[in-house]
């Protein structure tokens, strides 16, 4: 694949990603301590992983140390969390950031990296097809962080902490960009969310009580979101028009398209992935252009903003009516059952935290 402009900064960019030219990485090194990271119950019974990349201990600190680590930027001023920010579960609180090397405003709107591991495509548009994929184009397009792969590895190279870790993690001290990407993917894989008061409630465990309204905001959103926001997931991993526009520019290489402009189909003009709504409290604001400052704005679209377009979606095209039929109290109501969505523990977890 090759690299298109406008990525958004720092592991979230949304677009196709360049092709790394070096061979894969190597196998962990025999001495690398393999683990597997905890789930609840509700989630998954495992997290997944290539076979090629499996999870060490080694390489998991390995990669939490690099997306931490502002040498990835080219002016050794940014890190992959400077827009993944834990207390914001790994978003910004930006609608489109101007925080990349060129100081450009970029075009699309960071989403948090919540339960990455069990995404199918990455991006808004789903143009990187796996972890390990996605972290060559913000770090090397202009205006995010702007990094020659060949200058990092000879950085990392110069460093006896990361000759050190690679050497612990893939057996050998020789750094290589596509060493520096699976390290990077092992640990976004551990940026895992389920123990928020809502998953307490599904697991029966202490602290997951929910209120009336809250229950009863349960039962609206399964009636009305649970199409699209499925499962514990709260995403079909899929793409929709949700009907923010009716029409789509192709300037900057069609970007409005959204998931058109990777599948290259006339219905999937306009369509972009469902985010998972885990932690939407602390993720403001929404969209993949960052339009909606707040979930009472979400909402009051899908109740009188849905525009109609060629691929919008069907759930939203009901009776011969547009939108969603809640009233303002149903609104609330389902705001509040959003609200139980916040992963207090996933937030403040050490182990995710910076190490420096």
């Amino acid at each position: 694949m090759h690299l298109l402009r406008y990525i958004t900064i720092a592991s979230i960019s949304m677009l196709l990603l360049p092709a790394c030219n070096e061979p894969d990485a190597e196998a962990p090194a025999p001495q690398a301590k393999r683990f597997s990271p905890v789930v609840p119950g509700n989630l998954a019974t495992a997290v997944p992983y290539p076979e090629h990349n499996p999870f060490t201990e080694e390489g998991v600190t390995l990669g939490r140390m690099l997306f931490y680590d502002p040498v990835l930027s080219a002016n050794n001023e940014l890190s992959c969390a400077s827009c993944h920010q834990q207390d914001k579960a790994f978003s910004d609180g930006e609608a489109l950031t101007s925080i990349g090397v060129s100081g450009k405003q970029l075009k699309r709107h960071a989403p948090a990296l919540i339960n990455l591991a069990w995404m199918k495509g990455l991006f808004w548009d789903g143009g990187a097809k796996d972890i390990e994929s996605l972290a060559f184009g913000p770090l090397t397009h202009p205006d995010e962080m702007g990094q020659n792969l060949k200058e990092l590895v000879l950085e990392l190279q110069s460093q006896e902490k990361y000759r050190k870790q690679f050497r612990l993690a893939f057996g050998t001290d020789t750094i290589t960009s596509a060493r520096v990407a699976q390290a990077l993917a092992q640990f976004q894989r551990t940026l895992i969310s389920a123990n928020s008061r809502y998953d307490k409630y599904v697991r029966g465990e202490s602290g997951g009580h929910l209120a009336e309204q809250e229950l009863q905001g349960m039962a609206l959103f399964k009636q009305h979101c649970a199409s699209c926001h499925a499962t514990d997931f709260f995403t079909d991993n899929s793409y929709h028009n949700n009907g923010l526009d009716s029409t789509y520019s192709e300037d900057f290489e069609a970007l409005a398209f959204g998931r058109g402009r990777i599948s290259r189909q006339q219905q999937d003009i306009g369509k972009y992935k469902t985010p998972t709504l885990r932690n939407i409290q602390l993720t403001a604001p929404y969209m993949h252009d960052g339009r909606f400052a707040t979930l009472e704005e979400v909402l009051d679209h899908y109740r009188t903003g849905v525009t109609w377009s060629v691929s919008l979606a069907p759930e939203l095209q009901q009776n011969g009516n547009l939108g969603i039929p809640i009233t303002q109290e149903e609104k609330k109501k389902i705001i509040l059952f959003l609200n139980t969505l916040t992963d207090e523990d996933f937030v403040q977890n050490k182990a995710l935290s910076n190490p420096y």
